[in-house]
């Protein structure tokens, strides 16, 4: 007989709560205890977890789904399944725990193509709204908008309510800043580039469900003046003197684009506020040798009195937070060395005239800082989405069930990442906000980085028409700064255009459909005998369409990946081609040798359904071309083209072969 009985003077702090091992039970096992008005962490392991409450009044929570755990209550978890138990009652929850690792629901779990949190739940795909200080290079579509719009295309495909919201960040200093040196006014510049940037984008084949221009939609102002009321009720949010920096040459106030010094975490060359090259927040009155960017003289010390954070009291609020949805191991780190520090005062509200004011008199001659007001931005587009389409989502009550996704470069990642979970927690105390987190690295143009400002860049107008727009998006899926950062050079653009898009895809294409066109009169023909190579090739399609949904799904979500997995299967249709075209000139080998042409366009049925996400105007044309109609499903199989099925592919040219210097030349010829 084991006898083991509760104590809780054994318990240790684990999971956010009080936990103790049970020792010489057939499995692994603990005691819990979880306090009056406490919760353990969200968290998901890859062991079968089996709870039993003993005493207390609980609910576990499950992807947002409620349910009572009362004494008596056994619950199993299956492995990798988020879940929470929060006590609900007036005296301690105890519970015990066992669990162990099951090898085959471990590999199921594994291989389940959606991440089971989605489940029915609206999912908000959020691009960082660009600054409208000028139009959309390669740099930016390569980025947020080009992840974004093929994430929501890949979730569509899987019956996912998804939407992408962006819009234009029209409060930005640096719009103040490029209205000043050209004598304009700052709104006149935003209405400028805000036009300019939807029309790029909507040239990339990107066209945002909801794009929300922040200076002219009529209720922003006032939904924003109550989200910072709302901050500033938190007792958190508070007007505090302290340290800031002056131009001495007319006493203005310096921040984000006005200021230039070093970081005070890495030493490399940075504006105010944020370090593009390490992705730390600076005070700016912490920059060392500052220069007041104007003037071009030493910023001068001052004291200034603005809205306050003390954002290192909300350390663990945040990294709650972050155990609940994707946060990719870069963000971690940073997370993990913007909270050593002992403590970080964060302004968010500035000294200014452009922007939004709050409505607190303290506030009086200060605009809220646009990086805070993004986080109100984006629930703000939620609420405009709903209303044109008949859902009641308001930005100050947002909901439970809301899966939010967020694109944005490194640069971004405090503010994403760190910033808004705080901000949210402030506003909204019994919101936890479910966010996924995808960040990209700086994309350079021959070496350097794209700069609007040094005019070295290649402006999304100057490259994107409807002959290249599928190449454009092939290159820059291939090319992406993801983990790392990357080059675009013209050259190895062409070069892929010419040889991979051309030279291969549209040239085996092009072969298939000659190759049916004379042996079948532009028909599919039906598969005759199978023989193991025609076997081994469908299993390697298999093993492709698997790849490229792992590739463009929620978890492991990497355009590079997509793009190779893409032209993987051409790689192997053209290898399949070399090999079996060897038997079809042999009248005893017919039979075959209709099995490998059904597997040729089996393959290119199988390309058209899957490039979708990544290149949608050439998924359609060669769905088109193969008798289907565009693709609208995604495929959880390797199906043939029905025999008897039109084929349109000889002579159907999928990507123009256009010089682009030549079409840069002319672009910017006077």
């Amino acid at each position: 007989m084991i006898i083991r009985r509760y104590d809780p003077d054994t318990l240790t702090a684990a999971f956010g709560i009080g936990m103790g091992g049970i020792d010489g039970l057939a499995t692994a096992a603990a005691w819990g205890r979880v306090p009056p008005g406490g919760r353990t962490l969200s968290h998901r392991h890859d062991e079968t977890e089996q709870i039993i409450i003993v005493s207390g009044t609980g609910e576990f929570v499950v992807n947002e789904h409620r349910t009572p755990a009362g004494t008596g209550t056994v619950a199993v978890f299956e492995p990798f399944e988020p879940h929470v138990l929060a006590n609900v009652g007036d005296d301690d929850l105890v519970f015990v725990t066992q669990y162990w690792r099951d090898g085959d629901q471990v590999d199921v779990a594994v291989r389940a193509t959606a991440r089971p949190s989605f489940s029915d739940r609206p999912v908000f795909v959020c691009s960082t709204p660009p600054t409208p200080n000028g139009d959309l290079h390669l740099g930016h579509l390569s980025g947020p908008y080009l992840g974004a719009d093929a994430y929501v295309r890949f979730q569509r495909m899987n019956g996912q309510r998804a939407w992408h919201l962006t819009g234009s960040d029209d409060f930005q200093s640096y719009v103040r800043e490029l209205a000043c040196r050209e004598g304009r006014e700052p709104a006149e510049v935003a209405a400028q580039y805000s036009a300019e940037i939807a029309a790029t984008l909507a040239l990339m084949d990107i066209e945002p469900d909801q794009y929300t221009v922040t200076g002219t939609d009529p209720e922003y102002r006032a939904g924003l003046r109550k989200f910072f009321s709302a901050l500033v009720a938190s007792g958190r949010v508070t007007p505090t003197a302290g340290p800031a920096l002056i131009d001495p040459a007319d006493g203005g106030y310096l921040y984000e684009v006005d200021v230039a010094g070093g970081c005070p975490a890495c030493n490399a060359p940075t504006r105010g506020n944020i370090c593009e090259e390490c992705g730390e927040p600076n005070t700016v009155a912490d920059l060392s040798a500052p220069v007041a960017v104007a003037s071009g003289r030493p910023a001068a010390a001052s004291t200034v009195t603005r809205f306050m954070m003390p954002l290192h009291e909300l350390r663990a609020t945040v990294l709650a937070h972050q155990r609940i949805g994707r946060v990719p191991a870069r963000l971690r780190q940073l997370t993990d060395r913007v909270f050593r520090r002992a403590r970080l005062d964060i302004a968010v509200s500035h000294p200014g005239d452009w922007g939004v004011a709050p409505a607190e008199p303290e506030g009086a001659g200060q605009v809220i800082w646009v990086w805070p007001e993004m986080s109100f931005g984006f629930l703000h587009g939620i609420q405009r989405l709903g209303e044109r389409i008949g859902q009641r989502w308001k930005a100050a009550a947002p909901q439970q069930d809301w899966k939010i996704v967020h694109f944005f470069g490194y640069d971004n990642s405090f503010y994403h990442s760190i910033l808004y979970p705080a901000l949210y927690a402030l506003a909204f105390p019994g919101w936890q906000p479910d966010i996924d987190y995808h960040v990209n690295e700086f994309y350079l143009l021959d070496g350097a980085k794209f700069s609007t400002s040094r005019r070295h860049a290649i402006w999304g107008k100057e490259i994107l028409n409807p002959g290249s727009v599928d190449a454009v998006r092939f290159f820059l899926a291939r090319t992406r700064a993801e983990h790392e950062r990357t080059d675009f050079t013209m050259a190895e653009y062409e070069r892929v255009r010419d040889e991979v898009l051309i030279g291969a895809w549209q040239r085996w294409l092009g072969e298939l459909g000659d190759r049916v066109d004379h042996r079948y009169g532009g028909v599919a023909p039906e598969a005759g005998n199978w023989t193991a190579s025609h076997l081994a090739f469908v299993r390697r399609l298999r093993i492709r369409l698997d790849a490229v949904t792992d590739a463009l799904g929620p978890d492991g979500f990497t355009l590079r990946g997509a793009a190779a997995e893409l032209d993987g299967i051409v790689s192997d249709a053209r290898a399949f081609a070399a090999t079996e075209s060897r038997l079809q000139e042999s009248e005893y080998l017919e039979s075959e040798t209709r099995t490998a042409i059904t597997l040729e366009l089996t393959a290119a049925k199988l390309l058209a359904a899957v490039a979708n996400p990544v290149m949608p105007r050439f998924a359609d044309r060669l769905a088109e071309a193969l008798g289907e109609r565009g693709p609208r499903q995604w495929p959880h199989g390797v199906d043939p083209v029905a025999a008897g099925t039109p084929i349109r592919l000889s002579g159907n040219g999928f990507f123009a072969p256009v010089d682009m210097r030549q079409a840069l030349a002319e672009t910017v010829a006077p």
